[in-house]
């Protein structure tokens, strides 16, 4: 029997988008990009999901390009895999906002060790995209910011998450990150009856970014949500 660790392994190394973009959209896969970040990611799995334990799923929107676009592992930057993680990247060196507030919530958890035992994150799209801005200036993009975009990469998604639950994760309950992301996958679940409750916590990013001078009452109900209390 494989490992949890071994079957993200095995999904990663075989994530490919195929299907059609909009004029302007891309996507960025950094397991063909960058070959030190199939490494980082393999010691990242191995390190914290070397078992078969079951474990509740957080599902992110999609990786950004500093982030997961970078170092395979979501909402995790390079100076997170290194300080609180204890694996270092050498080839790039990133900075993420989502990552601050993820790691200082998992670190109010207990640590990467207890709270990785726990959870799992991942995407529906599980590959970071970007969007045109300017003439080669490419900025983050979410699935959901284009109809077109979303209708074409739906199919992709919903595939990868069939192969995330198919690796043995709870689907009585999820956790969305972000309100609009809880609202597009409410509609693929409605279709396919993948989850049950979606219980939804603010995304990171918005934490970060408006909501700062609030962050610990923000890190204490991820807590309390994630503990089911």
């Amino acid at each position: 029997m494989l490992t949890f660790a071994e079957k993200v392994v095995l999904f990663n190394k075989q994530l490919h988008y195929k299907g059609n973009l909009p004029s302007g959209f891309n996507v960025i896969n950094p397991y063909l990009d960058n070959p030190e970040t199939l490494v980082v990611m393999e010691q990242f799995y191995q390190k914290f999901y070397q078992d078969n334990l079951q474990r509740k799923f957080i599902i992110g929107i999609n990786p950004s390009r500093h982030g997961a676009g970078v170092t395979g592992v979501p909402f995790t930057d390079t100076k997170r895999l290194a300080s609180a993680c204890g694996i270092k990247m050498h080839s790039a060196h990133t900075h993420e906002i989502s990552s601050v507030f993820i790691y200082d919530m998992i670190e109010a958890y207990g640590g990467p060790s207890i709270f990785y035992k726990q959870f799992y994150i991942n995407s529906p799209f599980p590959l970071a995209i970007v969007r045109e801005t300017n003439p080669n200036n490419w900025i983050n993009a979410n699935y959901y910011d284009d109809k077109q975009l979303f209708e074409m990469v739906k199919p992709f998604m919903v595939e990868s998450l069939k192969q995330h639950i198919a690796m043995g994760l709870e689907t009585e309950e999820v956790f969305v990150l972000g309100k609009k992301n809880a609202t597009f996958l409410a509609k693929i679940n409605k279709e396919e009856k993948l989850f049950g409750e979606m219980i939804i916590l603010d995304h990171p990013r918005y934490i970060q970014q408006y909501k700062s001078k609030d962050k610990q009452h923000y890190i204490d109900n991820y807590i309390r949500l994630l503990s089911g209390l």
